[in-house]
């Protein structure tokens, strides 16, 4: 059945028939069908996603009558190379200058600015950002952390993501002319806290809210 833009289906078995889920593309279904069956997703939060409205159509949620409490969050993204990349950057031989110390303005600045690239982002006061490197010689890699916090009714999940993945951006932008082959990986949030759902770390089992 179509309504308007979306497709609504009908997952036999999953839910109760009287009840339709929207998939704004075919391409996601398969993986929602997925994590579905594995629990990954329940069927009571595909209900709740807090971006669609009861017509599915995109939002931003309004925050207005939350409570305001200090909030936390810690994401990470590894970026690969050839060992000669890695040692460039940890021996300050670039010719473009410190990898590191750029990448990290960088990350801070992307955190600051995530509302203007993720469009249903709330524009938040962040008092807190950091982001730090582990270098990982034994694969030729480097991790890349960021944790943002602030006092406030949403959370700061998405500008830790964005960070890491700005600072690895920009750790491959600064070294794409001697190593093309980069790969950036593992981008995830790590653990946050604060908020109506409290404490959530990566491998608790816990859906993140």
């Amino acid at each position: 059945m179509i309504f308007g833009p979306f497709w609504y289906c009908r997952f036999d078995g999953l839910i109760e028939l009287s009840q339709w889920v929207p998939v704004r593309t075919w391409g996601r279904l398969p993986k929602l069908l997925e994590d579905v069956t594995n629990g990954v997703i329940a069927v009571s939060d595909m209900r709740k996603l807090t971006h669609l409205n009861e017509q599915g159509e995109a939002h931003m949620v309004d925050v207005g009558g939350k409570t305001v409490t200090t909030r936390e969050a810690t994401a990470e993204a590894t970026i690969s190379m050839q060992p000669e990349t890695l040692e460039l950057i940890l021996s300050g031989g670039h010719k473009k200058g410190d990898v590191l110390a750029v990448a990290r303005i960088a990350g801070i600045q992307a955190a600051k600015k995530c509302p203007d690239l993720i469009p249903l982002c709330h524009p938040l006061m962040l008092t807190k950002v950091s982001v730090e490197f582990e270098p990982q010689p034994e694969t030729n890699s480097i991790r890349v952390f960021a944790t943002c916090g602030l006092d406030g009714k949403t959370g700061v999940e998405m500008e830790a993501l964005t960070a890491v993945s700005v600072a690895a951006l920009t750790i491959y932008d600064m070294c794409k002319a001697v190593d093309k082959g980069m790969v950036i990986e593992q981008t995830r949030l790590l653990e946050k806290a604060g908020g109506k759902s409290g404490l959530w770390k990566a491998g608790d089992g816990k859906v993140a809210k």
